[in-house]
């Protein structure tokens, strides 16, 4: 569970490392703030990848099983993320899924839930891409998922390099997705 106290006296701590008076006017009820950002933006750390498939799991039977490549694919889904490595916002991104039925269809909104609460973690651009396909898997008993994201890392657009306009693409591909490229470009024509 996140610890909210423990982060405002953190951010207390920082802002008088920073050379900032923590009682100035702008700044008293910063580290609230900041627990409280905290504690919205990093819910998904407190669920495992197998609890976030319990929460978003409710499918809908379809017609048969795996034996065509027709997919159900959402594309633009927006979400963030904080880097691991730099407390950094990642940023405009925008993650396609895609799976082959087999039997079970998810709403279109668990999709979106899932891969949302995927970002709110710490994580690397190429882990929430695992991540959401591992879901994906469970909750749908597909072994055959693509998941792509485009995203900006602010670690790399406002400082170190300071290239704004680069955007990071990452890709995860599973069972058919894995060798069929005919199935993959199919998810890259709108990219």
């Amino acid at each position: 569970m996140i610890d909210k106290k423990a982060i405002q006296e953190h951010v207390k701590g920082l802002l008088l490392a920073l050379g900032e008076d923590p009682n100035r006017e702008g700044l008293l009820e910063t580290p609230k703030r900041v627990a409280n950002m905290y504690e919205e933006i990093f819910e998904g750390i407190q669920y495992s990848n197998q609890e976030l498939a319990t929460m978003f799991g409710k499918t809908f039977e379809g017609d048969s099983e795996t034996n065509s490549d027709d997919m159900v694919i959402i594309r633009d889904i927006e979400i963030f993320s904080v880097c691991e490595h730099h407390l950094a916002l990642m940023y405009d991104m925008k993650v396609t899924v895609a799976y082959i039925p087999n039997k079970k269809l998810l709403g279109l909104s668990k999709v979106a839930r899932i891969c949302d609460m995927v970002g709110k973690r710490l994580q690397l651009q190429e882990r929430i891409g695992r991540d959401i396909a591992e879901i994906m898997q469970k909750v749908t008993d597909s072994e055959d998922i693509a998941v792509l994201i485009q995203g900006k890392h602010s670690c790399m657009t406002m400082r170190g390099i300071k290239k704004q306009q680069s955007i990071t693409e990452t890709s995860c591909f599973l069972g058919k997705f894995k060798e069929n490229l005919v199935l993959q470009n199919r998810l890259y024509q709108r990219l």
